[in-house]
């Protein structure tokens, strides 16, 4: 029997929380050879694009992938796949919309807890979707933030999204008078959006600062600019090999020849001690995200388990 979650039945399950800590371990694992990622495979057609990420995790016996459809309208379909290793059988497949939500906030809180100052307290936030609702929750998961600055095009949508977290988090969150005011004075910086250009100078960064670069998972798209690159004393990725791939964000630099990939050191790596992290208050630590599989599978193991233990699903007749 294969066990399937809806959507609605994940979120109801799945905290921020625990999409922390299972994070954490997909990227520890990884570090140390304990677990594998495929880099995500695009179908592009003028209807829409299939996005495929694959991923194993020994430890847990399950090797999966995740699906997902993306059309113009922004409508989309999205699944894991989990196999069992040693059986080769499907043994779950869920709605995977949400976990890739907050799984990808949770890469965000990882992060922030490895490479931003202990004392940040001050968050600029550029981006106000679907996708900044799990960022914002995960920093204040990772840090005790006292104040949130939202920018967004969309003033009124920025209005509506900075009432719901201050509601949801406690946190004075407020919309940023400009893209400057949203850099300048942050502690630590997080970009969720789909610009295709840089969203700041690179000039108004600060010593000590943290800036988590989330939207730029593909090359037609850009959230900093290769100034940023360049200031940044730490660079950090999810995963050098997908970033060499699709970072919109660091393959004009490197291009440039800001930044070798052998002086990148993967966010795994620096969990396990394997690469230093941050070494004083003053550097200023970039983490670019782009989003891995092994993410999902750690994360919807998690899920699963919970699902079976407390009768949540629907088992599907299927050999």
């Amino acid at each position: 029997m294969i066990r399937y979650l809806t959507e609605d039945e994940v979120r109801g399950l799945l905290t921020m929380p625990d999409a922390i800590e299972h994070v954490r371990r997909a990227f520890m694992a990884r570090a140390r050879g304990q677990a594998f990622d495929v880099p995500r495979v695009r179908t592009r057609q003028p209807g829409g694009h299939l996005h495929i990420l694959q991923a194993a995790a020994p430890e847990l016996n399950v090797i999966g992938y995740k699906a997902y459809y993306l059309q113009p309208d922004k409508s989309r379909t999205s699944l894991l796949h989990l196999i069992d290793l040693e059986e080769g059988k499907l043994i779950a497949m869920l709605g995977a919309d949400w976990l890739g939500q907050i799984r990808t906030g949770a890469a965000t809180a990882v992060a922030v807890e490895a490479l931003a100052r202990e004392d940040a307290r001050i968050l600029g936030l550029f981006g106000s979707g679907r996708h900044a609702v799990t960022q914002l929750e995960a920093v204040c998961a990772a840090r005790k933030l006292t104040e949130v600055k939202v920018f967004g095009r969309d003033k009124e949508r920025v209005n509506r999204f900075c009432a719901m977290m201050r509601d949801r988090t406690g946190v004075e969150v407020r919309p940023a008078r400009s893209r400057e005011e949203t850099v300048k004075g942050s502690d630590i910086i997080v970009t969720i959006t789909r610009s295709q250009e840089p969203l700041f100078d690179g000039d108004w960064l600060e010593p000590g600062q943290c800036i988590a670069a989330v939207g730029s998972n593909a090359l037609d798209r850009r959230e900093i600019d290769t100034k940023t690159v360049k200031r940044a004393d730490l660079i950090v990725v999810d995963s050098k090999e997908v970033a060499a791939r699709e970072s919109g964000d660091l393959l004009p630099a490197y291009e440039n020849g800001l930044f070798y990939w052998e002086n990148i050191a993967d966010l795994g790596e620096v969990l396990a001690g394997i690469r230093p992290g941050r070494s004083s208050d003053s550097q200023i630590t970039l983490f670019e995200s782009h989003g891995m599989a092994l993410q999902d599978l750690y994360t919807g193991m998690h899920v699963l388990s919970l699902a079976r233990k407390n009768g949540v699903g629907k088992d599907l007749p299927i050999e």
